[in-house]
């Protein structure tokens, strides 16, 4: 109503004098109308067309690297010991028979060492060791819970 009044005001001096005052008031406000849906509909189709362009959204993959980067960081800081028994079993996936064979060490060793490697991860994980904190991201603090 108010664009139409709007229109109106500016439109003043097309208004005959000896016209309808109320049906050229309607014209306009129908033409108003009929403007502003036009004016919608348009830009539905164009966010329409613009969601269907853009079919994936991907994340921004420095997060990715920096946080493989302080897990790998974190890993290299493990014992030497630890990090060959943790690297045998959990990336190459050999077996605990076959890892303990491999470095020459009874299989409860073996475990003992990967289940101190996974605790300093862990430990790594939730920030509890502050000397080694690389969990720092976007200026701030990545806590998980």
């Amino acid at each position: 109503m108010q664009d139409a009044l709007v229109r109106a005001y500016e439109r003043r001096f097309s208004f005959r004098s000896d016209g309808n005052l109320r049906a050229w008031l309607f014209s306009i406000l129908h033409n108003t109308f009929v403007d502003g849906t036009r004016s919608r509909s348009s830009e539905v189709a164009r966010l329409k067309s613009v969601t269907e362009t853009t079919t994936e959204v991907l994340e921004a993959p420095q997060d990715h690297v920096v946080r493989l980067a302080q897990i790998r960081a974190a890993f290299l800081e493990l014992p030497e010991e630890q990090r060959a028994a943790l690297h045998l079993v959990s990336i190459e996936g050999m077996s605990y028979q076959d890892a303990a064979a491999s470095l020459g060490i009874p299989v409860g060793t073996l475990m003992s060492r990967i289940g101190r490697a996974r605790a300093a991860l862990r430990n790594f994980e939730r920030n509890e060791d502050t000397t080694r904190s690389l969990k720092i991201v976007r200026g701030r603090d990545v806590t998980r819970t």
